[in-house]
């Protein structure tokens, strides 16, 4: 049966049966910096007007499109961090009001993602993903080794959540800061990420008590961002980072673009029903019609019955 999370080999543009879907790109959403001298890089990222098309699809709870949101800046800046062909995801998958959280982000930085959940609910990730686990996983496709890291859910906020994955999977400090909500301009979503480099990565003649002081000052001027500066419009992101680290050597490198990435098509779409054996398709058509309804950009594909042949040889 085919995969319709991975990506297509056919170009957007040329993909002429996508829904009618925003054809967003923002240029300089994810800015890579590092601080010189210092066991330091990361990346500020900014969705902009991006983060409203993409919330704004689903009717979800207002708490629940803010982890929506958070997840999504989250998952472009680890993207953004790796060297790969193909796509990054983050998934959570719990026992609470929301049972599932996905979000994912391709190597040029195409972004989708969308959470499942109860009507009415509130709280904090933790509250609203309950027991579960969380996996970080990159996909290269079937030619390539895929790699997957996975841990129990710890923590209240997807921050925290983050860190411990980082912590006990990659055995590697980092510094997480998510913050999204409803703006007067429509919803906002940013991350800010910092890992700290090992020695051998660069920092030559550092001792380790400095670089333990170099770190520590990175993470205790970046935990002084307020979500009101990250979510800020009008700000630009080299003026925020300049704020918080123009005393340490702050070097910004080339930004990427993030844009709107939902990958469905009715063709794609149209493969996966031929998968399916002719008494499971007959149990989906309602009065003469198939309906498939992409989780992730919430476009519903309507197929005719008749026009549906499923695979050969299935119970």
């Amino acid at each position: 049966m085919q995969d319709v999370t991975r990506p297509s080999e056919t170009p957007d543009f040329l993909n002429h049966d996508r829904p009618p879907v925003p054809d967003m790109v923002v240029p300089r959403a994810i800015l890579p910096f590092h601080l010189e001298g210092r066991p330091v890089r990361g990346r500020l990222v900014r969705l902009g007007a991006l983060a409203d098309a993409l919330i704004g699809r689903h009717d979800l709870p207002e708490d629940v499109s803010r982890l929506l949101g958070e997840s999504l800046a989250l998952t472009a800046g680890l993207a953004a961090a790796l060297k790969f062909r193909g796509s990054f995801s983050l998934q959570a998958k719990g026992d609470g009001p929301v049972p599932m959280l996905l979000a994912d982000c391709t190597d040029t930085g195409e972004i989708r993602g969308y959470a499942r959940s109860e009507t009415s609910v509130s709280g904090e990730a933790g509250t609203l993903l309950g027991k579960g686990y969380l996996a970080f996983t990159c996909d290269q496709g079937a030619d390539m080794d895929r790699y997957q890291g996975i841990v129990a859910i710890e923590g209240e906020t997807l921050a925290e959540m983050t860190d411990a994955y980082f912590r006990t999977s990659e055995q590697l400090q980092a510094f997480v800061r998510l913050a999204c909500r409803r703006t007067p301009q429509g919803w906002r979503a940013t991350a800010l990420i910092m890992e700290r480099v090992a020695a051998q990565g660069g920092i030559d003649g550092m001792q380790d008590a400095e670089a333990d002081d170099a770190w520590h000052t990175a993470t205790t001027l970046a935990a002084t961002v307020t979500e009101s500066e990250m979510l800020d419009d009008a700000l630009p992101s080299e003026q925020l980072l300049h704020r918080l680290f123009h005393a340490e050597g702050l070097l910004v490198d080339r930004p990427r673009a993030v844009s709107y990435g939902c990958r469905c098509s009715r063709a794609r779409l149209a493969g996966v029903l031929q998968g399916f054996p002719e008494s499971d398709l007959d149990h989906m058509a309602e009065h003469g019609q198939i309906t498939m309804n992409c989780e992730f950009c919430n476009v519903a594909f309507r197929f005719d019955r008749a026009e549906v042949r499923g695979g050969a040889g299935r119970a």
